[in-house]
């Protein structure tokens, strides 16, 4: 087949590398301007997550179990600066929360024994695993938590894509038209026809929908995510899930990423607003008062898409056959991302997926107009 996917972010490029590896003529275009995925670094640790949403949940599950699948065929090791299991540690407000989360946590893992261990650490050990913490009260350890860096994870993706003999073109979609079979990709230098569509444009799907006269339930949110830097060796520090947003992920030689805002309404808005890095940073201040006097070497803005309900979509356009999207990951699509895009590709070829269509349909968020 003949297939384009029009945007690279991590729902995107997956689909591109999974199509390509099975022989597809694929052809990536990645305007990148805004993408979500490349300001983002991201906590694979779904199972502590207490969201009502079950078809949510059973997602993030599936995503999280893939991951291992996916550094594989893209040759990666299991222990890298793009995904590495260091695990997670999380806190809440008081012991009984906290002994909650424990027996939801053991719970869980009779159906994803991925988890790992689970053990409930006192202040000093976590202290041992996280040298720069000074908790005051207990934490909860599950050893499968995982982080990973959505920019190299995007980078690793695409050289693959390519290697595979896939068509990379850093550019607009200006365009798009269903033709009597097939459809027609237009950008500023390109014309070219194709068997099949992806859409994995986030935040921007509404731009290429509403021209074909459909509204989409899709919205920005703003995340800005600041990079610090410390004098520690920080190769297998554990990710850390405070209460609130600011997530604590360390990478190699001492960078540590601390984040993301979830600023709802702000669209395409990618200006840094210091105010907001400032207070993000402060508010961990109690855990860990080295990190937040820590120096700023970057802050990473980008735009996610989410819907109303906050669950993701993908899939087939009934009304429009042959044009496959996905959307609404919002702030855990380093999490789902990959297993949405292996997902697609096996739905392009008619295959059977763990993933169910109809829990995820496009129906209930892209309406003809």
């Amino acid at each position: 087949m003949k297939i384009a996917v029009i945007g690279g972010g991590i729902v995107g490029a997956t689909t591109s590398f999974y199509l390509a590896q099975a022989g597809d003529d694929v052809t990536l275009f990645d305007y990148k301007i805004g993408q979500a995925t490349s300001a983002a670094a991201g906590i694979i640790s779904p199972w502590l997550s207490q969201r009502r949403n079950q078809d949510w949940y059973q997602l993030a599950r599936a995503g999280a179990k893939f991951y291992p699948t996916l550094m594989t065929d893209l040759n990666v090791p299991l222990e890298s600066n793009i995904y590495q299991q260091v695990g997670t540690i999380l806190f809440k407000n008081n012991q009984s929360l906290l002994d909650k989360l424990y027996k939801i946590a053991l719970k869980r893992r009779e159906e994803a024994p991925e988890i790992g261990e689970i053990i409930l650490l006192t202040p000093a050990e976590i202290q041992e695993k996280f040298p720069v913490l000074t908790p005051n009260m207990n934490g909860l350890f599950v050893s499968g938590g995982a982080r990973v860096d959505g920019r190299q994870l995007i980078d690793q993706l695409v050289k693959s894509f390519k290697l595979l003999g896939g068509n990379y073109h850093e550019t607009l979609v200006s365009d798009l038209r269903p033709l009597q079979s097939g459809w027609l990709v237009k950008t500023k230098g390109i014309t070219k026809e194709y068997d099949k569509i992806v859409l994995g444009t986030g935040a921007w799907l509404p731009n290429l929908l509403h021209p074909l006269g459909f509204s989409v339930d899709v919205r920005g949110q703003k995340g800005q995510l600041v990079e610090v830097k410390i004098d520690a060796d920080t190769d297998n520090w554990p990710v850390v899930m405070p209460q609130g947003e600011s997530d604590i992920i360390p990478f190699a030689n001492g960078k540590i990423l601390i984040g993301a805002t979830h600023e709802n309404e702000q669209f395409y808005d990618l200006t840094v607003d210091t105010q907001i890095v400032t207070d993000m940073v402060a508010s961990i201040r109690e855990l860990s008062p080295e990190l937040a006097n820590s120096e700023h070497l970057n802050v990473r803005v980008g735009t996610r898409a989410y819907t109303s309900d906050f669950l993701p979509f993908f899939g087939e356009i009934a009304e429009l056959p042959g044009l496959f999207v996905a959307s609404g990951l919002g702030s855990s699509g380093l999490t789902t991302g990959p297993i949405i895009g292996h997902t697609m590709a096996s739905w392009l070829h008619n295959k059977e997926t763990e993933l169910k269509v109809d829990r995820y349909s496009p129906t209930n968020y892209i309406r003809k107009i």
